[in-house]
């Protein structure tokens, strides 16, 4: 469990000047499903479409306190987190998974000791076509996220940085 939680609006009042670009934040339109609302980590990415094997891969391994952020292209057709990996990401200590795209088995991502960030419920599972790209710069919501970038998330919001602030 991540106890070291910067709230994101301090965060936000701290680097609301920042012209750099390593200071960003996810709009709005993210909504919780796991058990943990607040949680931060190192970024681990994915990009997938419709398709969840590698973001099932990953949240089958080691998680080490890392965040997956998964690029689904914000698609609302094919679910691309459920219960059975949920509860795996919890198990290996993954302190979070952000995907722009939806997630099913709501119930139980509910009662995972993770925190899980989707845009809604798809009941639809997804189709095994391709493996995603993995450990690549991402875009969620317009919003570049680079693997090893710093996530913070919790009630108020989701924020992205190039490193961890002292």
């Amino acid at each position: 469990m991540t106890t070291d939680l910067i709230p994101t609006c301090d965060l936000c009042d701290r680097f609301k000047g920042d012209t750099s670009g390593d200071f960003r934040v996810l709009p709005p339109v993210f909504r919780e499903f796991g058990g943990r609302v607040a949680f931060s980590g190192t970024a681990v990415t994915v990009k997938c479409f419709e398709d969840n094997t590698s973001v099932k891969a990953l949240l089958e391994g080691p998680g080490e306190g890392r965040v997956l952020v998964v690029d689904g292209a914000g698609s609302l057709r094919r679910a691309l987190v459920g219960g059975n990996i949920g509860a795996a990401a919890a198990r290996n200590g993954w302190a979070g998974v952000i995907v722009d795209g939806c997630v099913r088995d709501v119930a139980e991502l509910a009662v995972c000791d993770v925190g899980i960030r989707a845009l809604a419920p798809m009941p639809l599972p997804t189709e095994r076509r391709q493996p995603g790209l993995l450990d690549q710069p991402v875009q969620i919501q317009g919003v570049t996220v680079r693997p090893g970038d710093w996530i913070c998330a919790d009630a108020d919001g989701i924020v992205v940085m190039g490193a961890r602030p002292a």
